[in-house]
């Protein structure tokens, strides 16, 4: 037994370890440049810092603009989706598969092989941000973490009619007031939904409402609806901090170097 317990100790201290270098890189190539960028439209205290509690700016047709680098505020919502909630409710098999990946410390989540996160979870690596851009007719989300990108469509066309399920989905969008209400849909069953391996199939359907509470602010409330996965509906709430004053780094996964290191 305890043997046993001191391997378990080594490889979740070396699967730490790995997972911190990869943080460190990236904070250490974040300093390196994008150095005082004074963007415009970004409104100001007397010393010239960006007042975040401003009111959230508007488009010329007075929806909220989204538009910005965003963080996610904490990192509890990338260590588990559900912590609003407690554990969701997960179908037996999906409770099982759960159980094992975090048993294994995540050794075989898909971005350990350079894979992409899933949606939500590519929202909440803290140490790779995500800008918004948003126009008329399409709202463009760019991820610093492996150059990924979804396209959520606000022209008033529909979901498609799925002939590829992908990492990302395929997604469309509507404003209600000043929330704008994301369906997404089409994903394959590959990723996970968050660090330690929430699973999910290709019936997921994910619905976010993401609402810009202040220049600073922005929340989103994510509802995962996937009925050969789940018992029911869930939601999670996560809050996001606006990075001013900077710009995406290229981020790539190079050929799965850290995955050597893992435990297996």
């Amino acid at each position: 037994m305890v043997v046993r317990r001191e391997a378990n100790l080594k490889r979740r201290f070396l699967s730490l370890l790995v997972l911190v270098g990869a943080c460190m890189w990236c904070f250490a190539n974040a300093s390196a440049q994008w150095l005082d960028i004074k963007l415009p439209g970004t409104p100001r205290l007397a010393d010239g810092k960006a007042n975040l509690r401003a009111p959230a700016p508007k488009t010329a047709d007075g929806k909220p603009d989204l538009s910005g680098v965003w963080r996610a505020a904490e990192g509890k919502w990338l260590a588990s989706l559900a912590v609003d909630e407690g554990q969701p409710p997960l179908q037996p098999w999906a409770a099982t598969l759960y159980k094992e990946r975090v048993a294994n410390d995540g050794k075989d989540r898909p971005s350990g092989r350079c894979l992409p996160h899933a949606v939500p979870d590519n929202m909440m690596v803290r140490s790779a941000p995500f800008k918004i851009i948003q126009t008329a007719g399409v709202v463009v989300l760019l991820f610093e973490e492996m150059n990924n990108f979804r396209q959520v469509f606000t022209d008033g066309r529909s979901l498609p009619t799925v002939r590829e399920p992908t990492w990302l989905g395929y997604s469309v969008g509507k404003w209600e007031g000043d929330t704008l209400v994301v369906e997404t849909a089409g994903f394959n069953d590959r990723s996970w939904l968050d660090n330690p391996g929430l699973p999910h199939t290709e019936a997921m359907r994910v619905t976010e409402r993401f609402t810009r509470r202040d220049f600073g602010r922005l929340d989103i409330k994510i509802t995962i609806d996937d009925p050969k996965a789940y018992t029911r509906p869930w939601s999670a709430n996560a809050v996001f901090d606006l990075t001013p004053d900077t710009e995406l780094l290229e981020s790539i996964c190079e050929n799965e170097k850290d995955y050597e290191h893992t435990i297996k």
